[in-house]
């Protein structure tokens, strides 16, 4: 349990980093920078509670109450837009300060010093912004508050799910406290600012009211959509601290005390267990119901998402892609939308979410999560790709692999008997590549060329074979290779017979802060201007930090063979994607 305490804290830190963040920031800078010291304190405390409370307990509170989710989240924004009002206004912020004084009377009795220097009324303040922050914010989950948030959904709430829903909130408001502090400070020590202080808690102002109305028009889900098309890579990958065999093996232990849950990599599934049925949550979109065992003979991909869920906005232009291009050969696509939270659940949001992302293969609603524990599943998103006898025969788990993941539909189809053209082609999200993603770490490596055995871990001289085959690679010369990542010294190459029009690399400098750099061939010339990709500079990469360069751009897809030369030996390689 402890191990999962600290992983959901540092998942909560993460979130900084993520697109879902960008509603809370203006209304907690706006809620923050007015008001006593104490009123960031109140905002975090609230927000902490608020959405502990509400991840844990909406359902409950909808079914004792009768009010829906949606008339609470309009309430929450109504009391964030009264606190726009008041940043605004000056009347309205005496009144209302007038009023929290009071209530901060009744609740915290005054000492003599206290009444002059009382800041309980903005501590209060505070609180009431963060409990309806956290009723209305929707996180980017990873799979330890999702299967939180699962438990919940089916009334399996124990003292170990509100430690990791507080651990995942405290972690989230450490980095929002800091940029809170950040900026009173930054404006206190500017004079300019503070003579026109009244003016920017103005500007604040109708930023937090704004926002207000974005979240309660579902705005700020097609802002957060807009963000992810003109900045594809923004956020991706961030869940995946969670995602080891350390957290696995607890959320197993988790699952035995009560849960729902599953452990699930992305790996094959050896036994081919039969697809468990869909069980009706709700109503269905694009589509009369359906059923695993009425769809047998067809070839079925089912993917569990839900539309506030960052990391499924991201896979759903693919998902649609291959419900166009394989419908017709055979292939079903379901989406079950299992809801994180309550207002999930309307059939309203649900369809204008689908219209919103332009999906238009079948989609049910998952409103129980009935068809989320048949499949023990609990990742969002989760592909599970179904053969024509209806058996599980692969998942994936998170964002990626896109390549991979329309390969196995290929594959399936093929063995349902349907003719698969042999070169891929989607205008939609531009496939041009046969080669599939390649490791260069022996943790998942495949396709590797050289004819010496493996060493793992130890600095070994390796060499390539002429010619080396299509898919594969090869080192040449003295590397290292270890788990993740394989490392060459300096002369030493890499050759790859491509199929594709984009080459990019995964790379890192060995050495933190000192660069690494390689010269770049292509069928034995040193690569052209024209071919060369956006990071491949007069035929060299410089590598400064870690991420995924761009080293190959060809006008037209086809077969290459791509060497690279390292010119010192300070290089972390990690893996080969293809465009």
């Amino acid at each position: 349990m402890i191990i999962l305490v600290l992983f959901a804290f540092l998942g909560g830190i993460v979130t900084i980093l993520s697109p879902c963040i960008l509603p809370v920031l203006p209304i907690v800078l706006s809620g923050s920078l007015s008001g006593g010291k104490e009123k960031p304190l109140g905002v975090m405390t609230g927000f902490i509670g608020g959405f502990t409370f509400f991840t844990l307990s909406l359902t409950a509170v909808v079914n004792a109450t009768g009010i829906s989710a949606d008339t609470m989240r309009i309430i929450s924004v109504l009391i964030i837009s009264g606190f726009g009002l008041t940043l605004l206004f000056p009347k309205f912020q005496a009144f209302s300060e007038r009023i929290f004084s009071k209530l901060a009377s009744r609740v915290t009795p005054k000492t003599p010093k206290e009444e002059t220097q009382n800041r309980t009324p903005d501590f209060i303040a505070g609180v009431l912004i963060g409990l309806s922050l956290g009723l209305v914010w929707t996180p980017c989950v990873g799979p330890i508050l999702a299967s939180v948030i699962a438990l919940a959904a089916t009334s399996t709430v124990t003292a170990g799910a509100v430690i990791l829903t507080v651990s995942y909130a405290t972690g989230t408001v450490i980095p929002l406290l800091a940029i809170t502090y950040g900026g009173r400070t930054f404006l206190t020590n500017h004079p300019s600012l503070v003579r026109r202080s009244a003016s920017v808690q103005k500007v604040f102002g109708v930023l937090m009211i704004v926002t207000a109305i974005a979240i309660a028009t579902n705005q700020d889900r097609k802002f957060q959509t807009y963000v992810l098309d003109t900045f594809p890579a923004y956020g991706t990958g961030l869940t995946k601290i969670e995602d080891n065999a350390v957290v696995q093996r607890e959320l197993e232990n988790l699952q035995k005390s009560g849960g729902s849950l599953k452990s699930g990599l992305d790996i094959p599934n050896p036994f081919a267990s039969s697809a468990p049925e869909l069980i009706p949550g709700g109503q269905w979109f694009n589509s009369e119901p359906l059923t695993i065992a009425g769809l047998r003979g067809k070839v079925v991909l089912v993917d569990f998402w839900t539309y506030t869920c960052i990391n499924c906005i991201r896979t759903l232009p693919y998902i649609e892609a291959w419900h166009e291009k394989y419908a017709d050969k055979g292939l079903v696509v379901i989406g079950v939308h299992t809801p994180e939270f309550a207002f999930e659940k309307n059939p309203e949001n649900v369809a204008a979410a689908i219209k919103d992302f332009g999906l238009t293969y079948p989609v049910m609603q998952d409103n129980d999560y009935a068809t989320w524990n048949a499949y023990n599943n609990r990742y969002w998103p989760a592909k599970y790709f179904i053969d024509k006898n209806g058996k599980i025969r692969w998942t994936h788990f998170g964002e990626g692999a896109y390549d991979e993941s329309e390969e196995r539909i290929r594959t399936l189809l093929r063995e349902s008997g349907a003719t698969i053209d042999t070169e891929v082609e989607n205008p939609t999200y531009a496939i041009r590549a046969n080669t599939p993603e390649l490791y260069l770490g022996y943790g998942r490596i495949e396709n590797l060329a050289s004819p010496e055995p493996l060493v793992r871990d130890t600095t070994s001289p390796y060499s390539a074979p002429d010619p080396v085959p299509t898919h594969f690679f090869a080192y040449a010369g003295t590397w290292t290779v270890g788990e993740e990542r394989a490392m060459p010294q300096e002369g030493g190459s890499l050759l790859l017979h491509f199929d594709a029009a984009e080459v990019y690399l995964v790379m890192r400098p060995k050495t933190e802060g000192i660069n690494g750099s390689m010269r770049v061939f292509l069928d034995g010339q040193p690569v052209s201007d024209a071919d060369a990709g956006e990071d491949t500079n007069d035929g060299t990469v410089t590598v400064t930090t870690d991420r995924l360069y761009k080293l190959i751009k060809l006008q037209t897809p086809g077969q290459h063979i791509l060497k690279l030369d390292f010119l010192d030996d300070n290089l972390e390689l990690y893996a080969f994607t293809f465009g």
